[in-house]
């Protein structure tokens, strides 16, 4: 494996009322040469309707990764950092089993190429010892990699939380979500 300069310190967080709906981190992600063009991170209207709310959806990374376990072609890997990458794309069939999977909605079936595809921290970046894409452009800081300590004193009223449970599933992440201080499970019913 070549060497990396993956610094296990650093953490990605996101901030759901931070973001402002700007598609910043879309178009950035787009950039990407290891996406070919594609965002991997959608920005998603909470309920448009009734609210110009936004929301970003991002791969949380999961310590028991779904999406790798359900896979019968073995085409997604977690690496020692915790990395969850996209479908290897020799091994993948396109059978959308990890879309399917995943309890926070996050991989896509990319219909032309019959590849799944997700965030995958921009591992190129991030191995490098550089940050993201979306968290370099991000205007609210919505977006936020760097360490547990930095968004702590930058946020003193939230809580970085990387623990949901779903139902009777508890899902532990490598993403933290941000949630008010004393948070630390998101319960989803």
């Amino acid at each position: 494996m070549p060497e990396t300069n993956y610094d296990q310190e650093m953490a990605f967080f996101v901030d759901m009322q931070r973001c402002i709906g700007c598609h910043a981190c879309e178009m950035a992600c787009a950039e990407c040469e290891t996406n070919g063009q594609e965002s991997m991170i959608h920005v998603n209207y909470v309920d448009r309707e009734k609210s110009p709310q936004t929301t970003v959806q991002v791969c949380m990374h999961c310590e028991d990764p779904t999406c790798a376990n359900v896979c019968p072609a073995d085409a997604i890997h977690q690496d020692e950092f915790g990395v969850v990458h996209s479908a290897n794309t020799s091994r993948c069939i396109g059978c959308s089993n990890c879309v399917l999977a995943c309890p926070f909605g996050v991989p896509k079936k990319m219909e032309e190429a019959e590849l799944m595809m997700k965030c995958n921290m921009c591992y190129d970046r991030t191995s490098a010892g550089k940050k993201p894409m979306c968290a370099t452009v991000c205007p609210s800081q919505a977006l936020y990699y760097g360490t547990r300590e930095e968004i702590e004193r930058m946020r003193p009223d939230s809580e970085p939380v990387n623990s949901f449970l779903f139902g009777q599933q508890e899902v532990n992440t490598k993403v933290n979500i941000m949630m008010p201080k004393g948070t630390h499970q998101l319960i989803i019913p």
